[in-house]
């Protein structure tokens, strides 16, 4: 269970559909996308002190989302 929990922080990707372009291969999704950013970051890391598994869950997974994504960016720049 705990597993499908992380798995849906990929939701997070929805913010794409908010781009235009939706798909840019150039582009990083850092920064640019609204819960990719550092603000979002921050509320994913301030999650991890909630109680209840679930969020927690939630909140590794959508940090490791942030983590590839910022691998992806890293290796884009060279």
């Amino acid at each position: 269970m705990a597993g499908l929990v992380i798995a849906s922080a990929n939701l997070i990707d929805l913010d794409h559909l908010l781009a235009d372009p939706i798909f840019d291969p150039n582009r990083c999704s850092i920064g640019f996308h609204l819960l990719h950013g550092w603000e979002a970051a921050l509320a994913y890391a301030l999650m991890l002190l909630v109680p209840r598994w679930y969020v927690r869950a939630f909140a590794v997974g959508a940090l490791w989302h942030l983590a590839v994504d910022y691998g992806d960016c890293t290796m884009m720049a060279l």
